[in-house]
């Protein structure tokens, strides 16, 4: 039985073509690459891990199902992420968890998730003090966040979680670009009178 190829170092669009001629391999290595960032986006947006974890395979179902429609002209990130938010978003919708509060009141049981986020600070150097801090300010963060009406968190998580630029949100939630700008800019504001709120 002859091993099985090292595929960490292939470009993603030669990945995409071993899935799309139904090599198995190249589906792994695409699910290897992309599970983390596809389960943090959906996370963060439907602020459940159990949910996100469902979520993010059926996102990797319907990659699979449809990665003979991908174009090697987009950048397959951005196609991934397309496909993610659209099943997160259509997850909050059957929850109908696009009706939270304004009051800051974060989705029953998601305290329990707000655990290690990107908010938080862990350099060993801290103090307990320090460390418990920070965590409170990731949590904070991250209760301003689950207030955001569904498009304006994911174009938030989008740009300043996961790094990506206005044309790549743009064409990843299949939006103009300048409904992007306005989406984070009012996101932004929102953010800020929500993170003084309750912070008080």
């Amino acid at each position: 039985m002859a091993p099985t190829p090292d595929l960490s170092n292939v470009p993603d669009a030669d990945v995409v073509a071993l899935a799309q001629h139904g090599r198995e391999d190249g589906f792994r290595e695409l699910v290897r690459r992309y599970e983390r960032p596809v389960f943090s986006l959906i996370f963060r947006m439907v602020r459940d891990s159990a949910s996100a974890e469902d979520l993010a395979q059926d996102t990797f179902i319907k990659v699979l199902n449809h990665i003979d429609k991908y174009r090697p002209e987009f950048k397959l990130s951005s196609w991934l992420f397309k496909i993610a938010h659209n099943v997160a978003i259509d997850h909050l919708r059957r929850r109908q968890l696009d009706t939270i509060s304004m009051s800051g009141s974060p989705h029953a049981g998601s305290e329990a998730e707000i655990a290690a986020t990107s908010f938080e600070i862990a350099s060993g150097e801290e103090s307990a003090l320090d460390q418990m801090e920070a965590r409170e300010l990731g949590s904070t963060i991250e209760k301003a966040i689950g207030t955001l009406r569904p498009e304006y968190r994911s174009c938030i998580m989008l740009r300043h979680v996961e790094g990506r630029s206005y044309e790549e949100i743009a064409a990843t939630l299949d939006l103009p670009l300048g409904t992007v700008k306005t989406y984070i800019h009012r996101a932004r504001i929102q953010l800020r009178e929500q993170f003084e709120h309750l912070r008080e």
